[in-house]
This record gives structure tokens, sequence and C-alpha cells, in this order.
């Protein structure tokens, strides 16, 4: 213990590897189990989050991910903060939470695009970071109604506000991974929305092809 107090290499190394741990908890399953609804891998985009969960028709179930998949993301960062680690250890721990959203050990690495654990990061990176990156979500869901757009026109402001915010660093670099890991968990999406055959929010959709 008193090793890990004073190496900090080794309590990011820790803090990562358990941060990996609670991102790869995939919510939109285990609140869908919870319900009694479908595997959301399984209709629908055939993506485990929130939005695909929307498509149930069960909107308690979709808010319910939604939050606790922003949570996975948001808590692991925000105790690493509290435990006074630098720009860097941050910047991997929530890193960390991401890829386990993305590739969950739990579920054989078959997980979600990352956008609400994404937001989650975001946000314990730097509060105001994060705010103004759901605003752009929100704001492109409004008026185009289409997540998959809303998430991919975030992912491009992300590292532009927070290197406005906060200047360049590891963090710089830790949001543009993100960014681009979002963008290419969205191709699919983006040609879909190229095609015109995109689902709008909220709308149902027929299950994946097998």
């Amino acid at each position: 213990m008193d090793s890990l107090a004073t190496d900090p290499r080794l309590t990011t190394a820790v803090a990562a590897v358990l941060s990996y741990l609670v991102g790869s908890l995939s919510f939109a399953v285990i609140v869908s189990r919870l319900f009694g609804l479908n595997d959301p891998r399984t209709y629908g985009s055939g993506n485990p989050g929130a939005t695909n969960v929307l498509r149930s028709g069960h909107k308690g179930a979709a808010v319910l991910t939604l939050v606790f998949d922003a949570l996975k993301g948001y808590v692991p960062v925000f105790i690493a903060h509290r435990l006074g680690l630098g720009q860097t250890a941050v910047t991997l721990i929530g890193l960390a939470a991401f890829l386990g959203h993305l590739w969950p050990v739990f579920f054989r690495f078959e997980g979600g695009k990352g956008v609400a654990t994404a937001a989650g990061v975001l946000l314990a990176f730097e509060p105001s970071l994060g705010g103004l990156v759901l605003g752009v979500w929100l704001l492109m869901a409004i008026v185009f109604r289409y997540s998959s757009l809303a998430a991919l026109t975030a992912s491009l402001a992300a590292p532009v506000i927070q290197w406005q915010l906060m200047g360049a660093g590891a963090m710089t670099v830790g949001v543009a991974i993100m960014s681009v890991l979002l963008i290419w968990r969205h191709a699919a999406n983006i040609k879909k929305l190229l095609a015109g055959q995109e689902s709008k929010l909220g709308q149902k959709a027929a299950p994946p092809p097998p």
C-alpha cells in the first residue's frame, strides 16, 4: 500500500486498469436484462448504447443506460482528480474507461460507440469542456434528429474546444484519440447518413442483418 501511495506510475497503472474494468460494464445490456427487454445487440443498429435501447420503446431503460454509461466515464476521472494525479494520469484513466466501453472484457470485447462515456469523461476533465461539447451534440440532435450526426459533429468539435479552453497538453491528445475512435465507430452510420437511410432519434428500426 505504501508503494502504491508513493509511486505515481503504479497508482496510475492500477487506476487505469480499474477504470477500464468499470468502462467494460455494458449498461445497455445490463439494464435491458433488468427490464426484461431484448438484448440491444439484436435489434436496431445492434449497438449496445442508450440510443438503441430507446428503439425498444422503453424510455426509462434508455435514460438509465445513458446515465450509467456517462457515470462510468465520469467517476474514475473524478476520483483521479481527487487523488491529485497529474493531467497525463487523469487523461490515461479517462481513456481507459472509454476503451472499456468500446472493447468490454466482460462482454467478449463487443462494445458500443462510446458517446455517453466520452461525455462523462469530458465533463470530469473539465465541466465547461463537457458542457460545451454536449451543447454541440444537443443543438445538432434537436435540429437534425440524428443521434449519429450529433455525435460526429461533437466529436469534431471536442478537440478544438479543449484546445481553446485549456491549451495543448496530454489532455489534448486524449480528447483527439477519443474523437478519432468515435468517428471510426460511426463508420456505418456515416454510410447510412450519406445514403439517407439513417434512423432518427426514437425511431424504431428493423433488426440488423445476420
